[in-house]
């Protein structure tokens, strides 16, 4: 038998029975692994860091998405940073009135790469007319002055590496400029149950971005080992975070979710005690 062992947390690991070993390589820069499994489909791992599972990567995707366009109402233009395996382009797509999308991904061989080894994460989401790729690093990007988006998504690798720089006050004050009025961004903020200090600085760093409304909201997706995932928010008016549970019911939804409804889209913003207590050390604020 043979065994992947992932590890993205130094004290605590989780090991996968590898069915099949699809692709592999390793150049002493990055290892990238795809290998099937019997329960998680398949698996992409980076680094030793598990990207995503077949099985239950909607999850993830699906959250990133339609919390943020269902809160806001009204998005026409929306930009994702990173995100090369198109699963929230996907989730987007199911939105006729999004007017424009997007891409900013830094190598578009990422993009070719899930294509030939994920094509059911992405579904097409590369060929809709409203797609736009753009080939450039997110900071860059975010930084030059250009269009102004109503929805900012960065779907990220973790603060390591140069993806660190999508983590800074510096990136998201570049963001804030990016957004337009009543404009959200939402960010992956890793797990705070072994990740603490990543979602405290990343909700210490929005902060100092400028920006009026900061939180994150909350998914559970199964190999994101170690409970909740958090989602962080950030925009400068507070009123989408707060839409009530009876008007996200009323506003239309996308058939054939796995994971998002109303109820817990309303429900991911409400956070446990301890979680609670942990972004107040960010924030320096209770609630």
């Amino acid at each position: 038998m043979l065994w992947y062992t992932e590890t993205l947390h130094p004290r605590w690991r989780q090991t996968l029975l590898i069915k099949e070993v699809l692709y592999h390589s390793n150049t002493g820069l990055q290892e990238i692994v795809v290998f099937e499994h019997e329960d998680w489909g398949r698996v992409l791992v980076l680094d030793g860091a598990l990207q995503l599972t077949t099985a239950d990567e909607f999850v993830y995707h699906e959250m990133l998405a339609h919390v943020p366009v269902r809160a806001h109402g009204r998005v026409r233009r929306v930009c994702v940073v990173g995100g090369g395996d198109g699963g929230t382009l996907r989730e987007l797509c199911k939105y006729p009135d999004i007017e424009r999308l997007t891409h900013v991904e830094i190598d578009p061989g990422v993009i070719a790469f899930c294509q030939r080894y994920f094509p059911e994460v992405s579904a097409g989401a590369f060929e809709d007319p409203r797609y736009e790729l753009v080939v450039a690093d997110g900071a860059a990007f975010m930084a030059e002055e250009g269009e102004r988006f109503d929805l900012i998504i960065v779907d990220s690798t973790d603060p390591q590496g140069p993806g660190a720089a999508l983590f800074t006050a510096d990136f998201y004050r570049a963001c804030r400029k990016r957004l337009a009025e009543g404009g959200i961004l939402v960010t992956q903020t890793g797990n705070p149950a072994i990740e603490k200090q990543e979602l405290i600085d990343t909700q210490r760093h929005k902060r100092q971005a400028g920006f009026a409304d900061v939180s994150f909201y909350l998914c559970a997706v199964p190999t994101y080992i170690g409970g909740f995932m958090s989602l962080g928010w950030a925009s400068d008016d507070p009123a989408p975070r707060r839409v009530d549970l009876a008007e996200l019911r009323r506003r239309p939804l996308p058939e054939g979710l796995r994971y998002y409804t109303p109820e817990i889209h309303w429900a991911s913003f409400h956070h446990p005690p301890w979680l609670v207590e942990l972004a107040s050390r960010a924030l320096g604020e209770e609630g």
